[in-house]
């Protein structure tokens, strides 16, 4: 039996597509192993968001071909579409292929072919396809989205994924329904931009989340990160009323700042986005709502910060990602002059952390008390497990093998600071 390791880089997107073809390998009589162990195959899938993800990516690369010289090396994904050729000059890689192409990997194993799949231009990946997560964790990240139009100013993302597309609503309620015999209690709606769902197909992501409201076996759906313009009242409103999907936002916000967001050529102001985290507050008080944040834009000021940081610390926000900005050529932001330097980013991208991080204790004091379902992990973290309350509070318990990938009723009575750092409840 020949083993398979992957290394996932990147988003959440990327970890849906790492299982999905992982399965692919282990239908076709593989074994899958850990990256760090011997394998036959070592499959990367990539990311190019920042330029460290790329230097991760370069670093995985040279991890797998030191591990085992003799194993084919399959290098896929984001990083793949956009940097072909100087992935080209490693020696030892014997695949690379972008996202359009990276469904064909398993079929090019079975034929022992050694090929390089062309990259399609941006606007030419018109296919969509659909992958799932499954096995170890109670949780499945559901593909149900790929590509993006908006073409910010800062993002590489739709150069390497291409224009929107979607399945139509049947066909992804077929996949759904295939998730719910996996015995995942959770689906994790993923995509790069979700909100964008069936628009093609004269579809809603509204019709989506009603439909799938109603699925047997699936006891939990997330949403992961949505557009503030795309997110409707009706879509929250639905959330608020529905039991299955749970009050749990992630929101971009990229920047707090009217300037600096239309440089960066978003598609909304400040104002909707406060608009939206009120709103969500109003209909579900409890509710966990984490944004994404940009330090260190090229045009953002000291001035333009400080008027950031202060609408971000006004709003009932539970957290924040915090990101420092990382020039991607071929975007426009690549050609703006920074008008801070590497020790001025530092700082900011310090204190918002801090801002994340005093929000998250408040809002987890707020819960205190609580009771509330938790979902427990299936896996065992000695002597340990965890698991996730409606609005992603995260509990820490004593392991109960019992309790695996079940949902119990549990009082919030304390919190502390685990070995991550970060907050959680007992």
């Amino acid at each position: 039996m020949k083993k398979v390791a992957f290394y996932t880089l990147g988003c959440k997107l990327n970890f849906a597509e790492s299982s999905g073809l992982s399965q692919q390998f282990v239908e076709k009589g593989y074994e899958i192993v850990d990256f760090k162990e011997q394998a036959d195959i070592y499959v990367i899938n990539t990311c190019t968001v920042t330029a460290m993800a790329e230097k991760k990516c370069r670093q995985s690369i040279q991890a797998a071909i030191a591990r085992n010289a003799k194993a084919k090396i399959a290098v896929i994904g984001c990083f793949s579409q956009l940097r072909s050729e100087e992935i080209s000059k490693i020696q030892g890689v014997d695949y690379i292929l972008g996202n359009a192409d990276k469904h064909l990997l398993i079929e090019l194993f079975e034929k022992n072919e050694i090929q390089n799949l062309s990259m399609p231009e941006v606007g030419l990946q018109k296919e969509f396809y659909p992958f799932y997560s499954v096995g170890g964790r109670t949780r499945s990240f559901f593909k149900i989205q790929d590509g993006c139009d908006n073409f910010c100013t800062y993002c590489a993302i739709p150069f390497a994924r291409g224009r929107s597309r979607s399945n139509t609503l049947a066909q992804t309620l077929s996949k759904a329904k295939e998730i719910a015999h996996t015995g995942a209690k959770e689906v994790i709606l993923t995509g790069v931009n979700i909100g964008d769902f069936g628009r093609k197909n004269g579809e809603t992501f509204y019709d989506l989340i009603q439909a799938l409201d109603v699925i047997e076996g699936i006891e939990r759906f997330r949403i992961s990160s949505i557009e503030p313009d795309l997110l409707t009242d009706e879509i929250i409103q639905f959330v608020s009323l529905s039991q299955k999907f749970m009050p749990h936002f992630h929101i971009p916000l990229q920047a707090g700042n009217n300037e600096v967001l239309a440089n960066m050529k978003r598609h909304y102001q400040r104002e909707l986005f406060a608009e939206r985290v009120y709103k969500i507050k109003e209909v579900m008080p409890q509710a966990f709502i984490a944004a994404d944040v940009i330090v260190g834009f090229p045009s953002e000021s000291e001035v333009q910060f400080e008027d950031a940081y202060l609408f971000m610390e006004s709003l009932p926000l539970s957290a924040l990602h915090v990101f420092t900005y990382s020039s991607r050529p071929g975007t426009l932001a690549a050609n703006i002059k920074a008008l801070s330097n590497s020790a001025e980013k530092s700082e900011r991208s310090r204190r918002l952390h801090a801002l994340s991080d005093q929000k998250k204790e408040a809002f987890y004091k707020q819960m205190l008390g609580s009771n509330m379902p938790v979902l427990w992990e299936a896996e065992k973290e000695t002597p340990f497990m965890y698991g996730f309350t409606p609005n992603y509070i995260k509990v820490k318990a004593p392991y109960k093998s019992n309790k695996s990938n079940a949902i119990e009723w549990h009082t919030l009575k304390s919190m502390e600071r685990d070995r991550d750092k970060d907050w959680v409840c007992y």
